[in-house]
């Protein structure tokens, strides 16, 4: 099959394209350039690969949560591309993404993304036996000190939440985790891994029908809010 995959969600923007058996990808930190480097690294992986869009089975996206301005961005995209082609979108979990930044073992993974304004995102997830993830709660965005997680005997930690609330995450776990890296983000390399899987079962929907996520309405802090801060 031939999918295309985008991943904005953060300050990492990411193309993947799956061609058969092969997937290449594009990815750079580029906060506020989503929009201008998106669609030429689609172009380019489309040119590697040597098909045009048109060969495209479906286009897959990662749909929050994350920052509202690339989320919004990235499920427009996949809307748009879409609609033209005639072809269904297969929407992804941004966090279940990340998780599988976390490495290949048997630890119960914490995806966290620093969700500013003194919060987080955050789900947990456990690898199955075929390379995709088992949710192990609800995504949620809550305060880093109020995350409530699953009991597990060892964790894997991904995602900026670590970077910015490492302390406060520790507390939580309880212990130290295994791994913990708080320089990873969403790739769409990982939205296309589980997005063939989607579509392989069945799950893939019509353009209007894929849906940001965003898990919060709030955007910014208020000023008197921002005096508290």
């Amino acid at each position: 099959m031939n999918l295309l995959a985008i991943e904005t969600a953060t300050e990492a923007c990411s193309v993947a394209l799956v061609h058969g058996e092969t997937v290449i990808a594009r990815s750079e930190l580029a906060p506020r350039r989503h929009a201008e480097r998106v669609l030429p690294m689609a172009d380019e992986l489309l040119a590697e690969a040597g098909i045009g869009k048109h060969a495209l089975d479906a286009i897959a996206v990662g749909r929050g949560p994350g920052a509202f301005t690339g989320v919004r961005l990235a499920v427009s995209l996949a809307q748009g591309m879409a609609l033209a082609l005639d072809r269904p979108v297969v929407t992804v979990s941004s966090l279940a993404a990340l998780a599988l930044e976390a490495p290949e073992d048997d630890a119960a993974i914490l995806a966290v993304i620093d969700a500013r304004m003194g919060e987080i995102y955050a789900a947990c997830y456990r690898r199955d036996d075929e390379g995709g993830l088992i949710a192990l709660d609800e995504e949620c965005v809550c305060l880093p000190d109020a995350l409530m997680l699953p009991q597990a005997d060892a964790w894997n930690v991904a995602g900026s939440g670590w970077a910015t609330y490492k302390d406060v995450l520790l507390a939580r776990l309880g212990a130290a985790p295994r791994s913990a890296d708080g320089s990873c983000y969403p790739q769409a390399l990982h939205v296309a891994t589980l997005a063939v899987r989607e579509f392989n079962a069945g799950r893939a929907v019509a353009p209007e029908h894929a849906l940001p996520v965003y898990l919060r309405d709030k955007v910014a802090l208020t000023l008197t809010e921002q005096g508290r801060a």
